[in-house]
């Protein structure tokens, strides 16, 4: 159990019989007493809320299982991996796996997380490397300061990247946001 005092940003509790991620914490001191305000991530359905506890509350902090997974293949929206240690295969449907599908590419290594054995998230590394598969080519002088230009890539994502980009560069994205880093060195 957590008090009220232990709760951070990114910290996982049950809360009436649900998965809660912390997003912000707010203490408050009142003239007799102290609140503390949430605002919390239902980690299964996506929605967020806000709420408002005494400082003397207690939380359940939830016990989830990571497992370091292989992506191997897309099979019509069913997306096989491999568990790296015991190589137990374990099929993904698009749902599960929400916004990290842009940027599965075969045999890269993730985290997935489980409570109470069912899956509830993937964590992809930071950056990825991704091939560029169309894009407009860039003409030098369009712009006085550095300007960009949508991207497809392999995923099928559409990035926004620099004039300078063109089809067939590999180049790094970062996963939290979807934006471009560098170009990857070959």
């Amino acid at each position: 159990m957590l008090n009220s005092t232990e709760l951070r940003k990114g910290v996982i509790i049950e809360l009436n019989e649900k998965l809660y991620q912390v997003i912000e914490y707010k203490h408050i001191k009142m003239k007799r007493t102290a609140l503390v305000r949430l605002k919390l991530r239902d980690i299964i359905g996506g929605h967020t809320i806000e709420q408002t506890f005494q400082s003397n509350d207690r939380f359940a902090r939830a016990r989830l299982e990571y497992r370091r997974m292989q992506y191997l293949y897309n099979d019509g929206g069913i997306y096989h991996f491999m568990d790296e240690e015991n190589f137990e295969q374990i099929p993904l449907n698009i749902s599960q796996l929400g916004d990290a599908i842009n940027f599965l590419k075969e045999n890269i290594s993730l985290e997935i997380s489980s409570y109470k054995d069912e899956i509830i998230g993937v964590e992809l590394p930071i950056t990825v490397e991704l091939e560029v598969t169309k894009t407009d080519p860039g003409f030098k002088g369009n712009t006085a300061t550095g300007g960009t230009k949508p991207a497809k890539m392999e995923t099928g994502i559409i990035l926004q990247v620099p004039l300078f980009v063109n089809e067939g560069d590999i180049i790094k994205v970062d996963t939290r946001n979807a934006s471009y880093l560098e170009r990857a060195s070959q």
